[in-house]
């Protein structure tokens, strides 16, 4: 029977995000108030998003040292530690990504077209892109057409072009592309990519156990990062890896769980095995 711990416990973290944002926004509750591009804990801890910033800065403007700390916090903690997750874990548009590949899993969508075409890369050049028109334009390119802002915003105040912008993502990625938002287009997640690229809470393989079935690889939103499977027994390095844990819900075999890895200078390196 295939386990569900992670995606449960994924959906579990982003509905209770967004449920202490609306509540922050309409009750008053101050546990957390604003919403994904900046807010704040309790009103006092500030939180931002970094790409945001960097398209402030490199738009020009004052940006004010809240808004720094906040973007300090926020890149630290996925640079240092979760490297990805905020794509799995925290952004509402991957509620609608998964329920789009569910569909084609369901349905058989994926048998259409088994070689999905090479344009992993295409979000780094959005990166790129939004950055030099925030340049010249002197605003955040990317935060005016976000899918992202528009359905986190619409949840929290109302829905207005929000049900548009859920309805052409989750239609994108079950008719013209799997995992076409999330996997290939995203700026966001290019920019997590790159900086989570050194975490510390990776996913580890044991090639031992693994009996090749490749179930992971199905479910995988970014399967590319889990070219050792069935070859060796090493921990998926790449920074586009979102740490939802589908992977090891999905393994029978328990070939693969999640570990920390710290450094130790007597030692080296050491791996403390987080999940079986």
């Amino acid at each position: 029977m295939t386990r569900v711990r992670y995606l449960i416990a994924r959906r579990v973290v982003q509905v209770a995000i967004l449920l202490l944002y609306f509540g922050g926004n309409y009750y008053g509750w101050k546990m957390l108030t604003g919403d994904l591009s900046s807010s704040s804990i309790l009103g006092t801890v500030p939180l931002s998003d970094p790409y945001a910033v960097l398209q402030m800065f490199v738009a020009g403007a004052v940006i004010s040292s809240n808004i720094l700390i906040g973007a300090a916090i926020i890149f630290l903690f996925y640079a240092l530690i979760g490297g990805r997750a905020f794509c799995s874990w925290v952004c509402p548009v991957n509620i609608i990504t998964d329920a789009a590949n569910w569909t084609r899993r369901k349905f058989g969508f994926d048998m259409v077209a088994k070689k999905q075409p090479s344009t992993r890369h295409l979000r780094y050049w959005v990166l790129v892109i939004s950055l030099i028109i925030s340049f010249f334009l002197g605003l955040t390119a990317f935060e005016f057409v976000s899918p992202i802002s528009m359905v986190h915003r619409g949840i929290i105040f109302g829905m207005g072009f929000g049900w548009a912008a859920m309805a052409i993502l989750y239609l994108f990625d079950l008719f013209v592309l799997k995992n076409g938002w999330c996997g290939h287009i995203c700026p966001l997640g290019g920019f997590y990519s790159i900086i989570g690229k050194f975490r510390l809470l990776k996913v580890k393989h044991d090639s031992v156990a693994c009996t090749g079935c490749m179930n992971c690889k199905v479910v995988c939103p970014e399967s590319q990062v889990l070219h050792m499977i069935d070859k060796v027994s090493v921990p998926v390095t790449s920074g586009e890896c979102t740490n939802c844990g589908r992977c090891i819900d999905v393994c029978e075999d328990n070939a693969l769980g999640f570990f920390l890895k710290v450094k130790n200078n007597n030692e080296g390196e050491i791996n403390n095995e987080k999940n079986e």
